[in-house]
C-alpha cells in the first residue's frame, strides 16, 4: 500500500532527480561517457542585445549539455523585429556553444504562431510536432547541426 501526496517538496525533488540520474547513468553507456568531461554538467548560456540607452532590445537564454545547445527563449522587441537582431542573437549563441563548449548540435521548441519559419531559415529542421499543446496550438521541435 502506498500513500500518494501532491504537494511541492524540494527535498524529495532533489532526491528523485539524484536517483533518476544514477539509474540513467547506470543504464546508458552514452551518459557514462559524459562523466568527467566538460559536457557532463548543464551550463547556462545567455546573449543580450541592448540599445543605445542600455534597454533590452532582445535576448536569448539557453543552456549547453552533452555537446548540445538547447535554446529556451529568444525574444526581440517589436521595434527591432525584421532588423536581423534575432538572427544575430541565435548566431552568437551557436558560435559560443560551438567554439567555447564544443557543441555539435542545437535544439529548440517553438509554437506555430511564433517563429518556425525563422528557425528554418537559420538552418533548423523540424523533427517533431506536438498538436494541441496548448489547445489550438502546435509546438515544433527543431534541431540543427553546428559543425
Amino acid at each position: 500500500m502506498f500513500r500518494l501526496e501532491t504537494e511541492v517538496d524540494k527535498e524529495r525533488h532533489r532526491l528523485l532527480s539524484k536517483r533518476l540520474q544514477e539509474d540513467n547513468v547506470a543504464a546508458s553507456a552514452g551518459l557514462r561517457a559524459l562523466l568527467a568531461t566538460p559536457a557532463e554538467h548543464e551550463v547556462p548560456l545567455e546573449v543580450w542585445a541592448l540599445d543605445r540607452d542600455g534597454a533590452l532590445a532582445g535576448g536569448l537564454t539557453g543552456r549547453t549539455w552533452a555537446y548540445w545547445l538547447h535554446v529556451d527563449l529568444l525574444w526581440v522587441d517589436a521595434r527591432h523585429r525584421g532588423s536581423g537582431l534575432g538572427s544575430l542573437l541565435l548566431a552568437e549563441a551557436e558560435r559560443t556553444a560551438r567554439a567555447e563548449r564544443a557543441c555539435t548540435r542545437s535544439r529548440l521548441e517553438t509554437w506555430d504562431f511564433q517563429a518556425p519559419e525563422f528557425y528554418r531559415k537559420q538552418g533548423y529542421e523540424v523533427i517533431g510536432r506536438v498538436e494541441d499543446y496548448p489547445p489550438g496550438v502546435t509546438e515544433f521541435i527543431l534541431v540543427k547541426q553546428l559543425v
